[in-house]
This record gives structure tokens, C-alpha cells and sequence, in this order.
């Protein structure tokens, strides 16, 4: 810790950073200011100077504020409460929903600048809008979220961690969550003695929520999407807003190109989880769609083993996903290599996105096209990089908010050989 934490500054507040951090100046060095928003002059208090390049710091008033500013969603999250204690988790809280929208749309923007080398609105030939998900303009992007993890002090009190600390916050509303998941969140001082951490979700497949405490041993439930379902295990991955699985299925499906899928290929759905986008796919290839779903998590796979049961020519493997690639081209035969490069690949990595390796391995396949669906935009923008040095070009992109309150985005992106 060095000589100025905990100095405040009067910042002029210019742009938006990836993470959802407002960037400053002073003398010369780069400010990351958190709970501002671009436009404003505010005063913040330096709690990080180890860098000679940047500081950071937390906004405690605001001396010019943006038209866009507005009353945070989460009074526990709010400008008058001390930094330490600010609930995280709704770090856009502060700004007009609209507002946000524009802020992730300029993010994405300048990750592609600065990572793919590309600007968007010249290679897709318009803009790219951050687009809502059914019904969250009504709510003022409240109430969206279906699971929410917990975390327990050393006094059985639950609530989330403080913004960048593992400072358990006592909350007494959770405006984000819906509202089968506040209603049976413990949030009463002291209600979870002996536990670290709580997950509380309300499956679209059951009526009421249920608490999952310290990952205890897992459960299947039934998240419904569309007229399928699901079965995904309580602790495992599953789209956190309400609408997302749906809405994540119909832009995959709006993404692949027609003209550009073979029945007969070989398809591939990489970081498959319980098979939601391997589904999606299938309903566009038809019946007897040839797809292999790869997932690392073993439970997973097995409910996607089910999931995908309609489809006859559907499996789902157990695997890393860039060891199951190498294993796969080293061992296919030239008929099958044929139908991989005849076939889609859709791919839904973590948030550090696919990385170069699998990157390389999915463009030796040489499939028609790769639809990537990604939860960071520099990781995207990185990965759309490594596809162009292989030879594939950004077709199309579309970009949603499905984290409302949040700086996360998702976006869609298709990728087809270089002609």
C-alpha cells in the first residue's frame, strides 16, 4: 500500500472501461473510478496505487453528475453508504438502464478496435445495438435473476460480497433477484450459522426456489425453454437471467446460415453444458442432425446425454474441451474429417473465452461456420483475432443485455471462412 490510499481527488470522469470501471486522469496517471459515470466530476478516495501507470478508486460524491445518473437500484449499494460496505453485484446500479446499454455497446466497440483490429460498424456494415431481453424495460431490469450465491460471515449473517473484497454485506433486499428468490433468501441477521455460502434458484420447472448450502451434494431440476426441458443439476451451470436460455437459442439459431449448413455434416456444440445450445442447433439441422455436445463436467454431460435424446444421431462427451479436439483430429478418418468440415461448430466458452489453442484446433477442422457465443467482449474480440489469422472472418454480431444493472454483456458472433 502506497503513500496515497485513501486520498481523495476531484476526478473529471471521461470514459468507460472493460469491467464496468469509469476512467479518469490525474497528473498524467489513468484513475479507474468506480460507482461514476462517464461525463461527471466526482471525488474519489485512491484505495490502490501499487501501479505507475493507473490508480484506483471509489467514487464517495458526486460534484457534477450526469444527466444519466439516477437513484442505485440497491439502496445497500448506494453512493451514501462507505465504499467497504457497498453491496457488489450491480455495479451499473447507478446509471439509466438506457444508459448502460450505450456504455456496453462503446465497450464492445473498443475491445474489437483494440483486440480484433477491426471496427465493427465497417465490417458488419451497421452498428451493433445492445439489445434488451423480453420484459426487462418494464422492470427497470429488475428481477431477472434466477440464482444467486450468498456468502456467510462469521456471524451466520448471508448476503453478498462488497465490490472487489470478501466482505460479507448484510443486505435486506436483493432487487436484481426474482421473486420467488427473494422471498426465500435468508437474509435475517444470523439465519445461517455454521455455512460459508448459499445458493438460493427458482427453476422455470418448479414452483418456489430452494436453497443450496455449501454445494452440498447436487440435485437435477427442470429449467423449461420454450415448449423443451431441461434437466440441469442445482449446482451446475445454467443461464442466470430468466430469459436468457430463451433468448440465447433464437439468436444462435438466427446466427448459423442457412446456405452454409449441411444436414450430413458433422456439428459440433463445445462447452456444451446440459446441451441448451446443442438443442438449438439440432432444431435448425432437423432430426437426423449429426452433433456431438463436449462438456468437461461430467454430471453435465450426462444430463445433456438426455436433453439431446430426441435427436438420434446426438451424443454428449466428457472431455477439456482442446483435449477432446486434439484426440479428435488425430484420430478421425478422411470421411469424417469431410463431414467436420461440412459441419457448424457453436462453441460457449467461460468467460477468458476459448483461447488460442482451441481457437487453432476448431479452424483445422475447417468447419462452414462457427457461431461463438460469448459472456466477455475482450475475450471475444481476442478470439475473433486468432480465428482471422486462421483464416475466418467476422460475418455477424449481436450483442444483449441479459445482466441488467451489471457491466456484463453476451453477444453472438458468426464466423465463415475467408473466400
Amino acid at each position: 500500500m502506497g503513500e496515497s490510499v485513501g486520498t481523495l481527488l476531484e476526478l473529471d470522469v471521461t470514459g468507460i472501461a472493460h469491467g464496468g470501471i469509469s476512467v479518469a486522469r490525474h497528473e498524467g496517471r489513468v484513475v479507474f473510478v468506480s460507482d461514476a459515470v462517464p461525463g461527471e466530476r466526482v471525488v474519489a478516495r485512491v484505495t490502490e496505487d501499487r501501479k505507475k501507470s493507473f490508480w484506483r478508486a471509489d467514487t464517495v460524491s458526486v460534484v457534477t453528475p450526469s444527466e444519466h445518473r439516477v437513484d442505485h437500484v440497491w439502496p445497500e449499494a448506494a453512493l451514501d453508504r462507505d465504499p467497504a460496505v457497498r453491496a457488489g453485484g450491480a455495479e451499473f446500479g447507478h446509471i439509466a438502464l438506457p444508459h448502460q446499454r450505450t456504455l456496453k455497446h462503446d465497450v464492445l466497440v473498443d475491445a474489437f478496435s483494440r483486440f480484433a483490429r477491426t471496427d465493427l460498424t465497417e465490417v458488419l456494415g451497421h452498428d451493433v445495438t445492445v439489445e434488451s431481453a423480453p420484459g426487462d424495460d418494464e422492470t427497470n431490469g429488475l428481477g431477472w435473476r434466477t440464482r444467486v450465491r450468498l456468502h456467510v460471515d462469521e456471524d451466520g449473517t448471508a448476503g453478498p460480497f462488497a465490490a472487489r473484497s470478501h466482505t460479507v454485506v448484510p443486505v435486506t433486499s436483493l432487487p436484481l433477484a426474482a421473486q420467488r428468490v427473494q422471498d426465500a433468501a435468508p437474509l435475517a441477521r444470523g439465519a445461517m450459522p455454521g455455512a460459508s455460502v448459499v445458493d438460493v434458484l427458482a427453476p422455470s420447472g418448479a414452483e418456489g426456489a430452494r436453497l443450496v448450502i455449501d454445494e452440498q451434494k447436487p440435485t437435477a431440476v427442470t429449467e423449461v425453454v420454450g415448449d423443451r426441458s431441461f434437466t440441469v443439476d442445482d449446482t451446475g451451470f445454467w443461464q442466470v437471467h430468466r430469459q436468457a436460455p430463451a433468448v440465447l437459442t433464437a439468436a444462435v439459431q438466427d446466427l448459423v446460415d442457412r446456405d452454409r449448413l449441411d444436414p450430413e455434416g458433422q456439428h459440433l456444440d463445445l462447452y456444451g453444458g446440459v446441451g441448451l445450445l446443442a438443442a438449438a442447433l439440432g432444431d435448425v439441422v432437423g432430426p437426423k442432425a449429426r452433433i456431438t455436445s463436449v462438456e468437461s463436467a461430467a454430471r453435465a454431460t450426462e444430463h445433456a446425454q438426455e436433453n439431446l435424446a430426441e435427436w438420434i444421431g446426438a451424443r454428449a462427451e466428457t472431455g477439456r474441451v482442446d483435449r477432446w479436439l486434439a484426440r479428435t483430429a488425430a484420430d478421425a478418418s478422411r470421411p469424417e474429417l469431410q463431414r467436420f468440415r461440412a459441419g457448424t461448430v457453436v462453441l460457449d466458452p467461460p468467460r477468458s473465452g476459448a483461447g488460442r489453442e482451441v481457437v487453432v484446433q476448431i479452424a483445422a477442422l475447417q468447419p462452414a461456420q462457427v457461431v461463438y457465443v460469448a459472456c466477455d467482449p475482450v475475450a471475444l474480440a481476442r478470439d475473433v483475432a486468432t480465428f482471422a489469422d486462421l483464416g475466418y472472418r467476422l460475418e455477424a454480431l449481436r450483442a444483449f443485455d441479459l445482466f441488467p444493472h451489471t457491466h456484463h454483456l453476451e453477444a453472438v458472433a458468426r464466423l465463415v471462412p475467408i473466400a
